[in-house]
């Protein structure tokens, strides 16, 4: 298992978010949906200007994995004042919004490492659920969950990249 470090993000690391943010999403995400819309997604949720925004709020977790110091995985984690689903509204619960790696960082352990203190933060927190969503066609991610604790919760939501329509599963666990 690679030895890595774990440290939040700040302001300064908008363009280091920016940029993980797009590489790991294209390279989770290419070929599933036409060009155009991948290009808008990109656009759209890791611009600069956006991600300052989310790193400018003390509320909105962003935690980076570093390898010999060079950044390979990040995630972002944050309470949402709505639910996806009616389940959830009986818990003191928090979404795990983005939790992705570099491809040559998977496989090695290191996510395990990262997920272990995205839970142990959301414990700290007071948190008593966490959830997740995942593409219903990316059965590593899932298996990857599943081994954490997480569970399928049986309900789903449309995330169509652009005009692309996909489905994402809603994953759960207790802390």
């Amino acid at each position: 298992m690679m030895q890595i470090s774990i440290r939040r993000a700040t302001k300064n690391d908008t363009e280091l978010i920016s940029n993980l943010g797009k590489a790991t999403f294209y390279n989770t995400f290419n070929g599933t949906c036409t060009k155009a819309d991948m290009q808008m997604v990109l656009d759209l949720f890791f611009n600069e200007a956006q991600i300052l925004k989310e790193l400018s709020d003390e509320k909105d977790f962003c935690f980076i994995a570093l390898f010999k110091q060079k950044p390979i995985g990040y995630y972002r984690m944050k309470a949402n004042k709505k639910f996806p689903f009616d389940e959830l509204k009986k818990f003191k619960a928090i979404e795990l919004k983005r939790f992705y790696f570099l491809k040559e960082a998977q496989g090695t352990g290191a996510s395990k490492v990262l997920m272990q203190h995205a839970i142990d933060l959301a414990k700290d927190l007071g948190y008593n659920k966490m959830y997740l969503s995942v593409w219903e066609y990316n059965i590593r991610a899932q298996e990857f969950y599943k081994k954490m604790g997480f569970s399928n919760s049986g309900n789903k939501n449309d995330f169509p990249l652009g005009s692309t329509p996909q489905t994402d599963f809603w994953f759960w666990k207790d802390l």
